[in-house]
Parts: structure tokens; sequence; C-alpha cells
């Protein structure tokens, strides 16, 4: 008998129904039981990693430690259970297919003809099982991307299929998340597409084990009963996943419908310790029971999909309930970012957050922001991107450097006070000039980060390729732009702020990554409650102007 359990999760009728949420909360249920839990997921698209890929395709790229660019479900897994995923956590079908393809050309094959099963199957399921064979989990759970009868997902199923057989009964089940559509017209809902979804599923050779059936409306006794008879489940494990105010309200929910117990059951793992959410659930309740409200206005280029800065918008949602706050994001494109819009767009605003990103498009509106809240005392914070836009904006407006700028703009710029490292310039490789995942960063005592993080010495994760250039630092701080963040190995400039200033930090790093429900960010912590207190300073003022 296998030690490690393995719970696969399936989805079908539609996209976007929310696996990596119920992956999530299962796993944040049987954590809460004691029980050591990892979460990885499967994607089934040709890139390698979503590293190149456009945020509207695919939503944010996720970042972890070990510097893997992962899918945005992964920062969904972290924040739940409050602990780091790595490259491990995260596999694509290019990733699959490039070690396949690289074992083959080193012989490994014996002169055999490669083909999709056993040699992808089998990668597929060496994948599956690297965590699980660590001896550090006693649960693994793997969300495969897509949707069941996709064609590209098909490696993935039969991978499932032959794994579950090999590790035999009671060691893993899958776990179909689908849709039950209401018809509004009819006035009911309608099981159909769920059981063509199962028995897509079934002509592949995998049973479901449990149904969560993503709804918009209650499902009734004898609509469970027909499901567990039409689908070949039993009636307690037809799961209802009805639409939540927030994801934070379906580890709850899951608890209520017994998702856990049916797991544990079909595992012949113990139940005995009940969950204990205490501290999950305190945290809903100051999230849910704000005392004040603020707006922040998030200036980014990809601001149509929400998805583009999840994490940033859910490091606010724990920041917020941490100070007893609700906070309203306002997305604002940086490209309608001008002289005659500015004031319109950001002076109601009580604080300001310039996003990451690449790129030439919208700079100058993320500019004429920066220069907005530094001007007005609205408190700032910049984020990778929005920390260079910070230096530019102070070199030219107080340094007076006119034509400063980034050489990813213009790489002819006479003043580069962000430029590449030279051992960066010569690499063509998109990926080779990255610098990713976790490094050190020594803070200046007194500070204002140093005062949020309450030590010298942290750790954060980077996804950038210009740099603050050193040339310029002695004239910069000068003029009043201290450097408060520095790598203590390479002495590049990690953060940035400025003194005669309520809350104005600039950082390269991606801080929004490592904030989680246990742990919200120290510095969206100490942002949101300089933004509190600019609001009450100034309502008078905002009363008066409506």
């Amino acid at each position: 008998m296998a030690n490690t359990k393995y719970i696969f999760v399936t989805g079908g009728v539609s996209s976007s129904l929310g696996k990596g949420i119920i992956a999530a909360s299962l796993a944040k249920l049987l954590q809460a039981r004691g029980y050591r839990v990892t979460i990885q997921k499967f994607d089934p698209y040709i890139n390698v990693d979503p590293g190149t890929l456009n945020p509207y395709e695919h939503g944010e790229c996720y970042v972890t430690d070990d510097g893997a660019e992962t899918d945005l479900d992964l920062g969904h897994y972290e924040r739940f259970l409050n602990t780091s995923t790595s490259q491990a956590n995260n596999v694509t079908t290019g990733r699959i297919y490039q070690s396949v393809i690289e074992k083959e050309r080193r012989g490994e094959f014996l002169g055999k003809t490669v083909q999709v099963v056993p040699h992808i199957t089998n990668e597929i399921k060496e994948r599956i099982k690297i965590l699980g064979e660590t001896g550090t989990y006693d649960i693994v759970i793997t969300e495969i991307g897509g949707t069941v009868g996709d064609i590209e997902s098909l490696p993935y199923i039969e991978a499932v299929r032959q794994l579950k057989w090999e590790l035999g009964d009671y060691n893993a089940l899958v776990i179909h998340l689908t849709l039950i559509p209401y018809l509004s017209a009819a006035g009911e809902l309608k099981t159909k597409p769920t059981q063509h979804s199962v028995k897509t599923l079934m002509e592949s050779g995998i049973k479901a084990d449990i149904l969560v059936c993503r709804t918009e409306h209650e499902l009734s006794e004898d609509l469970r009963e027909k499901l567990a008879l039409f689908c070949n489940v039993r009636k307690e494990a037809v799961i209802e996943s009805i639409d939540a105010s927030t994801i934070y309200d379906v580890p709850n929910l899951m608890l209520q419908e017994g998702l856990d117990r049916v797991v544990l059951k079909r595992l012949m793992l113990s139940e005995e310790q009940e969950p204990n959410l205490d501290k999950w659930n305190e945290f809903l309740r100051r999230h849910k029971n704000p005392k004040h409200e603020v707006t922040i206005g998030l200036i980014g280029k990809y601001v149509e999909l929400q998805d583009s800065y999840k994490s940033i918008q859910e490091a606010f949602i724990h920041a917020g309930a941490e100070n007893e706050v609700r906070v309203n994001v306002v997305s604002i494109h940086s490209e309608f970012i001008d002289d005659e819009t500015i004031d319109k767009k950001i002076a109601k605003l009580d604080g300001v957050l310039v996003a990451p990103g690449f790129g030439e498009r919208g700079i100058e509106g993320k500019i004429k922001a920066v220069q907005y809240a530094r001007e007005n005392k609205i408190p700032f914070f910049g984020i990778c991107l929005g920390m260079q836009m910070a230096v530019i904006e102070f070199a030219r407006n107080v340094l007076g450097l006119q034509d400063a700028c980034s050489t990813e703009v213009d790489e002819e710029a006479p003043n580069p006070v962000i430029n590449l490292m030279k051992e960066q310039k010569n690499i063509k490789d998109m990926g080779g000039t990255m610098r990713l995942g976790s490094w050190d960063c020594l803070l200046t005592k007194g500070s204002n980060v140093y005062k949020a993080y309450g030590t010298d010495m942290i750790q954060e994760r980077h996804r950038h390729r210009y740099e603050y250039n050193n040339e310029y630092r002695e004239q910069l701080e000068a003029a009043g732009l201290k450097t408060t963040g520095v790598n203590p190995k390479t002495n590049l400039v990690e953060i940035i702020e400025i003194e005669n200033h309520p809350w104005f930090v600039g950082v390269q790093y991606h801080p929004e990554y490592k904030s989680t429900v246990a742990n919200p960010h120290p510095l969206f912590i100490a942002f949101i409650k300089s933004a509190v207190q600019y609001a009450i300073a100034h309502k008078d003022a905002k009363v008066s102007s409506k």
C-alpha cells in the first residue's frame, strides 16, 4: 500500500469553474485536520511555462521561491495553505514533451518508437509522483488543467487512469468538477451537461469518485439523487459548490457539504481530528466586518482582466482584513492617464499602487500617476516596474534629468536610470535575462520598510529584467530618493523611499506573491494603514469637493 494518497481534480462542461479553489479548499480542510498536504497543477498547453504568455491570455504569471514561473492557481494554493510551492508543483505539456524529446536524443529509449503511450504518459506519471515520493506529504492533490474531452488533455487523463490502477484501491480518487446550469426560462437546474461530462470521463476509463457541482442555486435532494444515479457516484459524494461572496468562504462551504469526510472515507484515512479553522474564520470575520473603508487606485495596463493582477488583489484583501478595512480597488488603465484626466482619476483616491509589467505601452501614464501621488502626498506603492517608474519620475521632475528613462523603453536613453546589467546584455533568450525567485535584501533601519518588516534582512521573490542603475544612486539620494533596501551580494537596489512623504515606497520585487491568509504581507499592511490615515485626515476635504 502506498504511503502517500493521491487526489485528482478534473473539470467538465466549461473552463474557469474554479478547480483551483476547490482543490485549495479541500487541501485547507485536510491540513486543518492535521494532514500534510500539497497541491500541483498540470497544464495542457505547449508553452514550457507561462512566463512568456500575455496576461490577457492566462492571467498573471506566479513565481515561486525557486524561481519557477507558474500558473496563477499556485498562488491560490499558497494563500490557502500558507506553504511554499516549487518548480515541481506546476508542469506543462511543453515541459513533458521537452523532457521526453531530450531523453530520446540521449538514446534512453533503446531505439524504440517514442509514443504518447507509454512514453508521454510515463513522464506525466513520474512528474505526478515526484512530490509524493519525498515522504513530506500524506496527500498530494493534482489539478488537471483544461476540460475533459479536450484533445490536449487526453494524455493527462490516460496517465491518471493508469496511475489510479497502479496505486490500487484506497490510494487514489478522482474529483470531477462540473457545471449545473440554470435555465431561467424553464426555471430549473439542468443535469444533462454533467451527465455527458461524466460519460466522457468514463469513456476514457476513469470513474469519478466525487462529483463537485458548481451552481447558482441550491441542489435539491431529488437532483442529488438523480446525479448520483446517472453519474454512478454515492449520493453523499454529490457535493454542491454554490456561488460564494468570496473565495475564502469555500472551505467552510465544502466543510458543510462534507467533502473532506467523503475523501477521507474513500482513502481509508482517519476522520477523528475535526478541522480547526479558528484562524481562518477570524480572518473572514475581520474581512466581512470592516471598521473603515479606503479606495486604492491600481494603475496598470492589463486592468481589463482581473486575473492579470490576481496576487495584488488578494494581498489587498489580506491586508484589509488585518487592518479591519474594506479595500475598494479601482483599476485605472495607465494609457488613459494624461494631464487632462489625471486629477479626475486620482484626486479622490486614498492610495496609489503602480503595478508591475513589461514593455513601453502605458509608461508615461504610470509616470504621471507617480508624480501626482508624490506631489500631493498620497500614499504610494510601486511594485517592480512601478518602482522603476518612481525612479524615472523623480530623476525627471526633481533631479532635473528630463530625458531620464529605462533602456527597456529607449535603448539610446541619454540618462538610463533603469538599465540592464552588463552580464545580461548579450543574452538573447527571453528567460535568460530575468532575475527570478527568492533573493536577499538588507533594509535600512528606521525606514518605512524596516518598520513594516520588523527586521533588517528579508527574502522576496523577483521577476524582472531591468535594474536601478547604481551610477545615478548618489545623485538621486542627494536629491531625496533614498535607497532603503539593497541586495547584500550584488549591491543592486531593491527598495526606494522618499523621506518627506507619509508613505512612498517602491520595491523591485513582488511582495504580493508571499501574502497569505495566515500571513498578510507586511508592506501591504503598512500601505493600507497609511491609506486609512490619509482617508481620515482628508475626509472633510473630500466631502466638500463632492
